[in-house]
Parts: C-alpha cells; structure tokens; sequence
C-alpha cells in the first residue's frame, strides 16, 4: 500500500494570523507536523500543500516537499484532493497543519486501519478528557462494535441520561486517510445540512453514505487556534 500524507497549509488565519510559521520551541508550527509525519515508515511521502509563497519559500528551505495550490480552496481536504491528482498513491492522508503535537504513531495507527480494504475513509479518536465531553470546541466521536463512525458532533454524544459511570466518551482527532474514489467524491459533493450545522466536513462522508473508520489512539492532541492553545502546546512539548 502506498500512502502519501498531504499538510494543507495556508497563510491566512482569522483567529491566530500566520499560525502555521508561529515559533514553537525555536521553530515554526509546520516543522513539528512535517516531522512527525516523515517519522512514519509507512509514508512514502509527506507533501506541504500551500497556496502561500513565503510557506513555500520556508518548505525550500528546509528540504521538504512542496507543492503550490489554488487560493480558492474553502477546505484543506480540497486542497489534498488538488495535489492527489498529480500525485499517485493507494491512500492519501490528510494532517492538518496546525497540530503540532502529531506524533509518528497516529500516522501508524491510521495507517494500519487502511490497511483493510474495506476501509474507504479512516480517521482517530482518544478517549476523552472530562472537560473535553461537555466543550463544543472538542469533536465526539460515537462508533458501532466494530468502529465505523454513527455520528460526529460538538455536542456531548452519547447523552447520560442516567447519570451512569461507565459511558465511554471519544474525540475526534482531525487526521483523515482517503482512498482516491472517495477524495473524488468529496469535493464533488455540495456542503451537507449537517456539515452545515455543525461545521465538521467529515459529516459530508456520512450523509453521502460513505463509511468512516476510527482507529483508538492513547495519544491527544491540541489543535491551535488561539494564543492559549499555542502557550499550552509550548508548555507541552518542552515536558515530553
């Protein structure tokens, strides 16, 4: 199986202007995740995709791969989709730029889900801190027995309605492996009223019939969109 991981990373930011190039720990955000990337054996590749020439510039410079795309994308899975049309492979892993804490062995373990055939569109989950269940900034993730995703949602899912102990909460975490078919699709496809509801692209696949599977991962993440979440990733990884 070949796989290629795919960075979408753009310049613009709303909440966090230039996050992407932010100093962690003497060195820009994107470093952490190209080289948490590259770390997988199991990649064949790790590609920025950019439509930014001062990201591309900083790719050159640094020896990684690069590639520029249009400005018009809306979503970094459009702009996977772009570089996968010139770049073969059997699954396409989209890491999200801002997630400096990704690790070698997320890309493992999605990567061991794509494994199966059957598997169209893999993706991870963690178990779920307790301020994480009940906060709209933390994607749930509810799965059947045998981990096909029934729902994502920023609502806190399954509701515990009676005020069990034993209900076991899962968040999503944003690294997605595609086989081609299914890319192609996506981006084809209109935004859904759920997507549209909840602002989770993933929700598309879902309403489209296309199944999503998570592999369990130990290993949390912190997506920066805040200077908050930037001082905590620091604090974070200067402790590993």
């Amino acid at each position: 199986m070949k796989a290629v991981a795919i960075i979408p990373a753009r310049i613009a930011s709303t909440r966090l202007p230039r996050k992407i190039l932010r100093d962690i720990c003497g060195r820009p955000m994107l470093a952490h995740v190209y080289e948490a990337a590259r770390a997988s054996s199991k990649l064949a590749d790790v590609i920025v995709a950019t439509d930014s020439a001062e990201i591309e510039a900083v790719c050159k410079q640094n020896g990684w791969s690069v590639r520029m795309t249009s400005p018009e994308h809306r979503s970094g899975t459009d702009r996977v989709h772009e570089v996968a049309q010139s770049v073969s492979a059997d699954v396409y892993v989209n890491v999200q730029g801002d997630e400096p804490l990704a690790r070698r062995e997320h890309l493992d373990a999605l990567l061991a889900l794509m494994e199966n055939n059957d598997v169209p569109v893999g993706t991870l989950m963690t178990p779920c801190g307790e301020s994480d269940v009940v906060s709209p900034n933390a994607v749930k993730v509810v799965t059947d027995a045998r981990t096909k995703a029934l729902y994502f949602s920023r609502a806190t899912i399954p509701h515990n309605r009676d005020g069990r102990n034993d209900i076991r909460y899962f968040k999503h975490l944003g690294f997605y492996a595609y086989r081609k078919p299914e890319l192609d699709q996506f981006v084809r496809w209109p935004e859904s009223s759920l997507e549209r509801a909840e602002r989770l692209e993933q929700l598309r696949f879902l309403e489209n019939g296309v199944a999503i599977y998570a592999a369990e991962t130990p290993f949390d993440t912190v997506g920066v969109d805040t200077e908050d979440d930037l001082r905590r990733v620091e604090q974070l990884l200067r402790s590993r």
